[in-house]
Protein backbone atom coordinates (compact mmCIF):
# COMPACT_ATOMS: atom_id res chain seq x y z
CA UNK A 1 0.00 0.00 0.00
CA UNK A 2 1.69 3.22 -1.18
CA UNK A 3 -1.05 6.03 -1.35
CA UNK A 4 -4.37 6.29 0.44
CA UNK A 5 -6.67 5.50 -2.60
CA UNK A 6 -4.49 2.11 -2.87
CA UNK A 7 -6.57 -0.85 -2.89
CA UNK A 8 -4.71 -4.48 -2.97
CA UNK A 9 -6.42 -7.26 -5.16
CA UNK A 10 -5.85 -10.95 -4.61
CA UNK A 11 -6.13 -11.84 -7.85
CA UNK A 12 -8.76 -14.55 -8.85
CA UNK A 13 -9.04 -14.30 -12.27
CA UNK A 14 -6.92 -13.15 -14.76
CA UNK A 15 -6.37 -13.71 -18.92
CA UNK A 16 -4.15 -12.59 -22.14
CA UNK A 17 -5.32 -9.99 -24.46
CA UNK A 18 -4.13 -10.18 -28.02
CA UNK A 19 -3.05 -6.62 -27.29
CA UNK A 20 -0.57 -8.61 -25.60
CA UNK A 21 1.17 -9.73 -28.70
CA UNK A 22 1.93 -5.78 -29.66
CA UNK A 23 4.46 -6.23 -26.41
CA UNK A 24 5.87 -9.87 -28.01
CA UNK A 25 6.16 -8.08 -31.06
CA UNK A 26 7.92 -4.74 -29.71
CA UNK A 27 5.23 -2.97 -31.64
CA UNK A 28 4.65 -0.79 -28.16
CA UNK A 29 8.08 -0.35 -27.14
CA UNK A 30 9.41 0.26 -23.24
CA UNK A 31 8.65 -3.26 -21.91
CA UNK A 32 11.33 -3.91 -19.35
CA UNK A 33 12.80 -6.83 -18.03
CA UNK A 34 10.44 -8.16 -14.93
CA UNK A 35 7.64 -6.54 -16.48
CA UNK A 36 4.49 -8.44 -15.24
CA UNK A 37 2.06 -8.05 -17.53
CA UNK A 38 -2.50 -8.63 -17.24
CA UNK A 39 -4.54 -5.61 -18.02
CA UNK A 40 -7.31 -7.97 -17.64
CA UNK A 41 -8.24 -9.29 -14.51
CA UNK A 42 -10.53 -9.86 -11.54
CA UNK A 43 -10.34 -10.55 -7.61
CA UNK A 44 -11.03 -10.40 -4.27
CA UNK A 45 -10.33 -7.03 -2.44
CA UNK A 46 -7.58 -7.73 0.20
CA UNK A 47 -6.58 -4.25 2.16
CA UNK A 48 -7.70 -0.68 1.59
CA UNK A 49 -6.49 2.50 1.49
CA UNK A 50 -8.07 4.96 3.99
CA UNK A 51 -9.69 6.98 1.46
CA UNK A 52 -11.14 4.09 -0.25
CA UNK A 53 -15.18 4.60 0.96
CA UNK A 54 -16.79 2.99 -1.90
CA UNK A 55 -15.51 -0.86 -1.09
CA UNK A 56 -14.87 -3.30 1.53
CA UNK A 57 -12.32 -6.21 2.24
CA UNK A 58 -13.47 -9.32 0.91
CA UNK A 59 -15.86 -7.69 -1.86
CA UNK A 60 -15.69 -9.20 -5.46
CA UNK A 61 -14.32 -6.81 -8.10
CA UNK A 62 -13.27 -6.11 -11.89
CA UNK A 63 -10.61 -4.21 -12.63
CA UNK A 64 -10.31 -1.89 -15.21
CA UNK A 65 -7.56 -2.28 -17.71
CA UNK A 66 -6.61 1.63 -17.55
CA UNK A 67 -5.79 3.55 -14.70
CA UNK A 68 -7.91 7.20 -14.26
CA UNK A 69 -7.67 9.34 -11.19
CA UNK A 70 -11.44 10.03 -11.21
CA UNK A 71 -10.82 14.16 -10.93
CA UNK A 72 -9.10 15.62 -13.86
CA UNK A 73 -11.01 17.23 -17.03
CA UNK A 74 -11.03 13.98 -18.79
CA UNK A 75 -12.32 11.59 -15.80
CA UNK A 76 -15.14 13.78 -14.96
CA UNK A 77 -16.17 13.39 -18.30
CA UNK A 78 -15.63 9.92 -18.15
CA UNK A 79 -13.39 9.47 -20.73
CA UNK A 80 -11.15 7.45 -18.52
CA UNK A 81 -8.65 6.82 -20.74
CA UNK A 82 -7.77 10.35 -21.62
CA UNK A 83 -6.68 10.39 -17.96
CA UNK A 84 -4.53 14.18 -17.82
CA UNK A 85 -3.19 12.43 -14.23
CA UNK A 86 -2.00 8.99 -14.38
CA UNK A 87 0.71 8.71 -17.30
CA UNK A 88 4.14 10.13 -17.03
CA UNK A 89 5.50 9.24 -20.00
CA UNK A 90 7.35 11.74 -22.29
CA UNK A 91 7.84 9.55 -25.13
CA UNK A 92 3.93 9.26 -25.74
CA UNK A 93 3.68 13.18 -25.28
CA UNK A 94 6.17 13.47 -27.96
CA UNK A 95 4.89 10.76 -30.38
CA UNK A 96 1.08 11.89 -29.87
CA UNK A 97 1.24 15.08 -29.40
CA UNK A 98 -0.59 14.35 -25.32
CA UNK A 99 -0.80 11.04 -23.13
CA UNK A 100 -3.34 8.38 -22.60
CA UNK A 101 -4.07 6.91 -19.77
CA UNK A 102 -1.32 4.56 -18.52
CA UNK A 103 -2.66 1.04 -17.92
CA UNK A 104 -2.37 -0.94 -14.55
CA UNK A 105 1.02 -2.43 -13.76
CA UNK A 106 1.54 -4.02 -11.27
CA UNK A 107 4.08 -5.71 -8.92
CA UNK A 108 3.35 -8.92 -7.04
CA UNK A 109 3.88 -8.22 -3.50
CA UNK A 110 6.13 -9.55 -1.81
CA UNK A 111 4.48 -8.89 1.81
CA UNK A 112 6.26 -6.13 2.74
CA UNK A 113 7.52 -4.31 -0.65
CA UNK A 114 5.73 -3.33 -3.58
CA UNK A 115 7.92 -1.21 -5.74
CA UNK A 116 6.56 2.24 -6.76
CA UNK A 117 6.87 2.81 -10.49
CA UNK A 118 6.55 6.22 -12.05
CA UNK A 119 2.92 8.09 -12.33
CA UNK A 120 -0.03 5.90 -13.44
CA UNK A 121 -0.99 4.28 -16.62
CA UNK A 122 -2.28 0.86 -17.94
CA UNK A 123 -1.95 -2.44 -16.05
CA UNK A 124 0.69 -4.37 -17.26
CA UNK A 125 1.78 -2.44 -20.46
CA UNK A 126 5.24 -1.10 -20.50
CA UNK A 127 6.77 1.97 -19.46
CA UNK A 128 5.16 3.33 -22.20
CA UNK A 129 1.84 3.40 -20.39
CA UNK A 130 3.18 4.29 -16.85
CA UNK A 131 4.86 1.23 -16.06
CA UNK A 132 2.67 -0.29 -13.77
CA UNK A 133 2.83 -4.45 -12.77
CA UNK A 134 -0.74 -6.21 -14.21
CA UNK A 135 -2.58 -8.71 -13.38
CA UNK A 136 -1.11 -12.08 -14.07
CA UNK A 137 0.33 -12.58 -10.74
CA UNK A 138 -1.16 -13.29 -7.21
CA UNK A 139 -1.71 -10.14 -5.93
CA UNK A 140 -1.69 -6.51 -8.11
CA UNK A 141 -1.60 -2.88 -6.63
CA UNK A 142 -4.57 -0.61 -7.63
CA UNK A 143 -4.40 2.85 -7.52
CA UNK A 144 -7.39 5.10 -7.43
CA UNK A 145 -9.07 1.65 -6.44
CA UNK A 146 -12.07 3.48 -5.63
CA UNK A 147 -12.23 4.95 -9.64
CA UNK A 148 -10.96 1.38 -11.27
CA UNK A 149 -12.69 -1.36 -9.52
CA UNK A 150 -16.18 -2.13 -10.76
CA UNK A 151 -18.13 -4.44 -8.43
CA UNK A 152 -19.30 -8.07 -9.48
CA UNK A 153 -22.60 -9.36 -8.40
CA UNK A 154 -22.39 -13.04 -7.00
CA UNK A 155 -24.55 -13.94 -9.85
CA UNK A 156 -21.52 -13.12 -12.17
CA UNK A 157 -18.45 -15.38 -12.23
CA UNK A 158 -14.91 -14.68 -12.73
CA UNK A 159 -15.11 -16.25 -16.08
CA UNK A 160 -17.76 -13.69 -17.29
CA UNK A 161 -16.34 -10.45 -15.10
CA UNK A 162 -13.74 -10.62 -16.97
CA UNK A 163 -15.34 -9.63 -20.31
CA UNK A 164 -15.87 -6.14 -18.49
CA UNK A 165 -11.96 -5.42 -17.41
CA UNK A 166 -11.42 -4.51 -21.30
CA UNK A 167 -13.07 -7.12 -24.05
CA UNK A 168 -16.62 -5.46 -23.92
CA UNK A 169 -15.67 -2.13 -23.19
CA UNK A 170 -13.94 -2.32 -26.72
CA UNK A 171 -16.14 -3.88 -28.74
CA UNK A 172 -19.24 -1.91 -27.16
CA UNK A 173 -17.11 1.73 -27.69
CA UNK A 174 -15.90 0.82 -30.85
CA UNK A 175 -19.15 0.07 -32.15
CA UNK A 176 -20.95 2.86 -30.21
CA UNK A 177 -18.05 5.94 -31.32
CA UNK A 178 -18.37 4.73 -34.77
CA UNK A 179 -21.94 5.19 -34.83
CA UNK A 180 -23.39 1.92 -35.73
CA UNK A 181 -27.37 2.49 -36.69
CA UNK A 182 -31.14 0.22 -37.93
CA UNK A 183 -30.55 -1.07 -41.18
CA UNK A 184 -26.63 -0.12 -41.54
CA UNK A 185 -24.51 -2.59 -43.41
CA UNK A 186 -21.31 -3.45 -41.09
CA UNK A 187 -17.89 -4.76 -42.31
CA UNK A 188 -15.25 -5.70 -39.57
CA UNK A 189 -11.47 -6.12 -40.47
CA UNK A 190 -10.31 -9.17 -37.82
CA UNK A 191 -12.27 -12.60 -36.46
CA UNK A 192 -10.74 -12.82 -32.93
CA UNK A 193 -12.46 -11.62 -29.83
CA UNK A 194 -13.41 -8.07 -30.20
CA UNK A 195 -14.13 -8.51 -33.87
CA UNK A 196 -16.37 -11.63 -32.88
CA UNK A 197 -18.44 -9.06 -29.66
CA UNK A 198 -18.27 -5.85 -32.39
CA UNK A 199 -20.54 -8.46 -34.73
CA UNK A 200 -22.89 -9.00 -31.72
CA UNK A 201 -22.96 -5.27 -30.53
CA UNK A 202 -23.65 -4.32 -34.34
CA UNK A 203 -26.85 -6.39 -34.51
CA UNK A 204 -27.90 -4.97 -31.22
CA UNK A 205 -27.58 -1.54 -32.80
CA UNK A 206 -29.73 -2.47 -35.57
CA UNK A 207 -27.04 -3.45 -38.33
CA UNK A 208 -28.81 -5.35 -41.21
CA UNK A 209 -26.08 -7.58 -41.97
CA UNK A 210 -22.32 -7.99 -40.85
CA UNK A 211 -19.44 -8.89 -43.15
CA UNK A 212 -16.45 -10.10 -41.61
CA UNK A 213 -12.66 -9.74 -43.52
CA UNK A 214 -9.84 -12.55 -42.00
CA UNK A 215 -8.42 -16.10 -43.24
CA UNK A 216 -7.48 -19.41 -41.91
CA UNK A 217 -9.36 -21.16 -38.63
CA UNK A 218 -10.89 -17.57 -37.13
CA UNK A 219 -13.62 -17.69 -40.07
CA UNK A 220 -14.19 -21.47 -39.62
CA UNK A 221 -14.97 -20.50 -36.24
CA UNK A 222 -16.83 -17.60 -37.03
CA UNK A 223 -18.89 -19.45 -39.24
CA UNK A 224 -19.63 -22.21 -36.79
CA UNK A 225 -21.16 -19.43 -34.07
CA UNK A 226 -22.03 -16.50 -36.00
CA UNK A 227 -24.78 -18.01 -38.80
CA UNK A 228 -25.69 -14.17 -39.43
CA UNK A 229 -22.20 -13.21 -40.26
CA UNK A 230 -21.15 -13.04 -43.73
CA UNK A 231 -17.19 -14.05 -44.05
CA UNK A 232 -14.77 -12.93 -46.93
CA UNK A 233 -11.02 -14.87 -46.41
CA UNK A 234 -8.79 -12.47 -48.42
CA UNK A 235 -6.33 -15.28 -48.51
CA UNK A 236 -8.24 -17.23 -51.10
CA UNK A 237 -9.53 -14.86 -53.05
CA UNK A 238 -8.58 -15.39 -56.47
CA UNK A 239 -6.02 -13.44 -58.55
CA UNK A 240 -7.00 -10.11 -59.82
CA UNK A 241 -9.45 -9.66 -57.27
CA UNK A 242 -9.20 -7.79 -53.68
CA UNK A 243 -10.98 -6.88 -50.59
CA UNK A 244 -12.11 -4.17 -51.97
CA UNK A 245 -13.93 -5.99 -55.03
CA UNK A 246 -15.20 -8.72 -52.91
CA UNK A 247 -16.94 -6.52 -50.89
CA UNK A 248 -18.56 -4.41 -53.80
CA UNK A 249 -19.76 -7.84 -55.23
CA UNK A 250 -21.40 -8.30 -51.73
CA UNK A 251 -22.37 -4.78 -51.17
CA UNK A 252 -22.37 -2.76 -54.61
CA UNK A 253 -22.59 0.82 -52.61
CA UNK A 254 -20.56 -0.45 -50.09
CA UNK A 255 -20.76 -0.88 -46.20
CA UNK A 256 -22.02 1.85 -44.15
CA UNK A 257 -19.62 1.48 -42.00
CA UNK A 258 -15.73 -0.75 -41.55
CA UNK A 259 -14.34 -1.46 -38.01
CA UNK A 260 -10.58 -2.24 -37.67
CA UNK A 261 -10.44 -5.11 -35.44
CA UNK A 262 -6.69 -6.10 -36.23
CA UNK A 263 -3.59 -3.96 -35.57
CA UNK A 264 -1.35 -2.15 -37.56
CA UNK A 265 1.80 -4.38 -37.12
CA UNK A 266 0.62 -6.71 -39.77
CA UNK A 267 1.63 -6.45 -43.52
CA UNK A 268 0.08 -8.00 -45.93
CA UNK A 269 2.61 -6.60 -48.65
CA UNK A 270 6.48 -6.57 -49.11
CA UNK A 271 6.52 -2.98 -49.30
CA UNK A 272 4.97 -2.39 -45.70
CA UNK A 273 7.00 -5.04 -44.50
CA UNK A 274 10.23 -4.08 -45.34
CA UNK A 275 9.12 -0.41 -44.57
CA UNK A 276 8.32 -2.25 -40.75
CA UNK A 277 11.66 -3.85 -41.03
CA UNK A 278 14.07 -1.53 -41.63
CA UNK A 279 12.67 1.41 -39.34
CA UNK A 280 10.34 3.43 -41.84
CA UNK A 281 7.31 3.37 -40.43
CA UNK A 282 5.95 1.51 -37.38
CA UNK A 283 2.56 0.59 -38.79
CA UNK A 284 0.54 -0.75 -42.10
CA UNK A 285 -2.22 1.10 -43.74
CA UNK A 286 -3.08 -1.37 -45.41
CA UNK A 287 -6.38 -2.57 -43.48
CA UNK A 288 -7.27 1.57 -43.23
CA UNK A 289 -6.95 2.16 -46.71
CA UNK A 290 -8.89 -1.31 -47.54
CA UNK A 291 -11.71 0.24 -45.18
CA UNK A 292 -11.79 3.61 -46.94
CA UNK A 293 -11.98 2.73 -50.18
CA UNK A 294 -14.49 0.21 -49.59
CA UNK A 295 -17.11 1.92 -47.69
CA UNK A 296 -19.89 4.22 -49.46
CA UNK A 297 -19.29 8.14 -49.78
CA UNK A 298 -19.40 9.69 -46.64
CA UNK A 299 -19.45 6.14 -44.45
CA UNK A 300 -17.63 5.76 -41.29
CA UNK A 301 -13.86 4.08 -40.86
CA UNK A 302 -13.39 3.07 -36.89
CA UNK A 303 -10.09 1.75 -35.79
CA UNK A 304 -10.01 -0.11 -32.81
CA UNK A 305 -6.70 -2.23 -33.69
CA UNK A 306 -4.03 -0.69 -32.09
CA UNK A 307 -2.18 1.48 -34.11
CA UNK A 308 1.53 2.59 -32.10
CA UNK A 309 2.86 5.41 -34.75
CA UNK A 310 3.60 6.22 -38.10
CA UNK A 311 2.66 4.77 -41.74
CA UNK A 312 3.45 5.21 -45.12
CA UNK A 313 0.86 4.84 -48.26
CA UNK A 314 -2.31 6.52 -46.60
CA UNK A 315 -4.83 7.18 -48.83
CA UNK A 316 -5.70 10.43 -47.61
CA UNK A 317 -7.37 11.18 -51.39
CA UNK A 318 -10.09 8.95 -50.72
CA UNK A 319 -10.52 10.15 -47.01
CA UNK A 320 -11.27 13.45 -48.53
CA UNK A 321 -12.79 13.11 -51.81
CA UNK A 322 -15.56 11.25 -50.58
CA UNK A 323 -16.52 12.63 -47.64
CA UNK A 324 -15.00 9.21 -45.16
CA UNK A 325 -14.94 9.41 -41.53
CA UNK A 326 -12.28 7.84 -40.03
CA UNK A 327 -12.73 7.84 -36.59
CA UNK A 328 -9.79 6.74 -33.80
CA UNK A 329 -11.73 4.96 -31.49
CA UNK A 330 -9.06 5.35 -28.54
CA UNK A 331 -8.62 3.08 -25.73
CA UNK A 332 -12.21 2.27 -25.18
CA UNK A 333 -12.68 4.76 -21.79
CA UNK A 334 -14.33 1.84 -19.31
CA UNK A 335 -15.79 4.38 -16.70
CA UNK A 336 -18.18 5.04 -19.58
CA UNK A 337 -19.25 1.55 -20.48
CA UNK A 338 -19.18 -1.14 -17.80
CA UNK A 339 -22.73 -0.23 -15.77
CA UNK A 340 -24.65 -0.57 -19.62
CA UNK A 341 -22.86 -3.46 -20.21
CA UNK A 342 -23.23 -5.80 -16.68
CA UNK A 343 -26.86 -6.72 -17.46
CA UNK A 344 -25.94 -9.04 -20.51
CA UNK A 345 -23.43 -10.66 -17.93
CA UNK A 346 -25.72 -11.26 -15.41
CA UNK A 347 -27.76 -13.57 -18.21
CA UNK A 348 -26.65 -17.36 -18.69
CA UNK A 349 -28.33 -17.06 -22.01
CA UNK A 350 -26.84 -13.90 -23.01
CA UNK A 351 -26.01 -13.82 -26.62
CA UNK A 352 -23.48 -11.21 -26.43
CA UNK A 353 -21.35 -13.19 -23.59
CA UNK A 354 -22.16 -16.77 -24.38
CA UNK A 355 -21.49 -16.56 -28.12
CA UNK A 356 -18.39 -14.99 -27.84
CA UNK A 357 -16.64 -17.41 -25.63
Amino acid sequence: MIEPKDVILKVTGSTVCGSDLHLLHGSIVELEKGDILGHEFCGVVDSLGPEVTNLKVGQRVVASFQIACGDCFFCKQKLSSQCEKTNSNTIENGMYGGRTAGMCYLLPPTFGTIQKLTNIGMFGYSHFTGGFAGGQSEYVRVPFGNVNLLPLPDDVPDEKGLFLSDVICTSWNCVVDTAVYKGDVVAIWGAGPIGQMCADFAFYHGASRVIMIDQNWRLDYVKSKYPRVETIDFSTLPKGESVYSKIRELVPRGPDVALECVAGEYPKGWAHYFEILLGMETDSCEIINEMITSVRNFGRCGVTGVYAGYTNHFNIGSLMERGIRLIGNGQAPVSLIPYSTLDPCQSSRSVLVESSH
